[in-house]
């Protein structure tokens, strides 16, 4: 095994038999080829297929839906960073030029299709049964904190709860939008009744934003 995948398989609680499928994994297609596109798709349907089958046994009363909702909000690319960054998977990327020198080491897109690729590899490398303890491991503390109120982002409650209390809809407005073409971030602000002041919110999309924003608000009206 290559020593600089050694803190990286650590993290993973897994070690590569053919260090080749992480080399690949690891590799995103601005540095060459063979690169991490075709394990990451395979990872993506792993994935999935995992997440569906943990919550299917979890929640035994939970509807299609309801079941659909909560694997979304396990496979979002949100959650995907958040198991990157526990990995310190940027380190370990193998980057063209102009993604190091623009900081794709640190960009969600990657970071969470690098999170995919490596489950596509682990599969590759060992099979379903050792890919599925792997991911049930890394995703441990998600399962764990998951309940049924997290199938609604917070746009929406923030909408339900406005609703309830009879006052106008929040309106979302963006401010500003930079970075590149290729890693926009735009900023938005929430302007919700009752609230002297705006809530604000950042993401790769108007959407994330958003959401971003609305969840400031959550927390200001102090909604659970």
């Amino acid at each position: 095994m290559n020593q600089d995948y050694t803190r990286l398989c650590q993290a993973l609680g897994y070690r590569f038999k053919q260090e080749d499928y992480l080399t690949t994994a690891l590799t995103h297609r601005s540095a060459g080829t063979p690169h991490n596109e075709r394990l990451e798709f395979l990872g993506d349907a792993l994935l999935s297929c995992i997440m569906a089958e943990a919550l299917f046994e979890r929640f035994p009363a939970s509807r299609e839906g309801e079941l659909t909702r909560l694997r979304a909000n396990l496979v979002k690319r949100d959650t995907l960073v958040k198991i990157a960054q526990r990995l310190e998977l940027g380190q370990y990327l193998r980057l063209g030029e102009g993604e190091l020198k623009t900081g794709g080491e640190g960009r969600a897109s990657i970071l969470a299709d690098g999170v995919e690729a490596i489950i596509g590899a682990i599969y590759r490398d060992s099979g379903m049964q050792t890919c599925q303890s792997v991911v049930l491991q890394l995703w441990e503390k998600s399962l764990s904190n998951l309940s049924l109120r997290q199938i609604k982002d917070p746009k929406t409650r923030l909408q339900e709860y406005l609703q309830a209390k009879q006052q106008a809809l929040p309106v979302y407005r963006v401010l500003a939008i930079g970075g590149t073409p290729h890693a926009q971030q735009f900023k938005v602000e929430c302007l919700v009744p009752g609230l002297p002041q705006p809530t604000y919110g950042g993401g790769e999309s108007r959407r994330r934003a958003e959401q971003s924003a609305a969840a400031q608000a959550l927390g200001v009206l102090n909604v659970e």
